[in-house]
């Protein structure tokens, strides 16, 4: 038994104070570092960086759209709304030439097919009336038509007065000289009148013309017309050789 002057403690209790100190721990928890991502090697960086510098560059160096407009001189579009944009109407084409280039010179003494009557007209010579009455007749104006149709005039009237009468084959169809000794108004109603007689009677002469491949085949199918009645001596009074170009008067061609 305890002494006297020995307070009781209650069972289960402690007295009121100060707690004892409970010893801790410091505990250290080491979380996993992430996985280190695997580096490009060295060259590859490179390349990616060039590739990078390149593309940059390339997009500093394009041109603006009034750039491309003043180069290639095309107005440059025109923005009507946000997001939508209409382009400007194309301008006119333009070509620039060369001031020291100078136009070519056409020489009108040497006719082509494609002469018409009034430029025929204004040349004004036996050459000019010889493709008048092929434009007439519907025949080809080739050198070898030209060139039978100048030695049949040369043989009924000469060069130098050519146009005589009017009528520089003496053809009598339409000229009120049966003969062939008539006239007519002017030189082109003259060929007008020679082609349509051809047509109306002379088949061979026509097909030498149609063809116009031989001056001396046609000349051939003349001398065996009725066309004159010395039929041209069969050819002995026919001459081949080139017929002087000579000009009619204005008045001749009623101009």
């Amino acid at each position: 038994m305890p002494p006297a002057s020995a307070p009781l403690r209650p069972r289960g209790r402690r007295p009121a104070g100060r707690r004892a100190a409970v010893p801790t721990q410091r505990v250290r928890i080491r979380l996993p570092k992430p996985p280190r991502r695997a580096g490009l090697p060295l060259q590859h960086r490179i390349g990616v960086t060039l590739a990078v510098i390149g593309l940059v560059c390339g997009f500093s160096i394009v041109p603006t759209d009034e750039a491309l407009a003043s180069t290639l001189r095309v107005a440059p579009s025109t923005t009507v709304a946000p997001g939508r944009v209409v382009p400007a109407p194309a301008p006119d084409q333009q070509l620039l030439v060369d001031a020291t280039i100078a136009a070519p010179v056409v020489n009108r003494e040497n006719l082509s097919a494609t002469d018409g009557l009034q430029t025929l007209a204004r040349v004004g010579t036996n050459e000019a009336w010889a493709k008048l009455v092929l434009m007439f007749g519907g025949w080809p104006q080739t050198d070898e038509n030209v060139n039978v149709m100048l030695r049949w005039m040369r043989q009924e009237n000469g060069p130098p007065d050519w146009w005589n009468r009017n009528n520089p084959l003496n053809n009598g169809y339409g000229s009120g000289g049966g003969a062939g000794l008539g006239s007519y108004p002017d030189l082109v109603t003259a060929a007008e009148y020679c082609a349509k007689n051809l047509q109306r009677g002379y088949p061979a002469i026509v097909a030498g013309l149609q063809a116009g491949t031989s001056a001396d085949a046609t000349a051939a199918a003349i001398w065996a017309s009725p066309w004159a009645t010395s039929h041209y001596g069969n050819g002995s009074h026919w001459s081949t050789r080139p017929v002087q170009v000579v000009q009619a008067p204005a008045s001749a061609w009623g101009l």
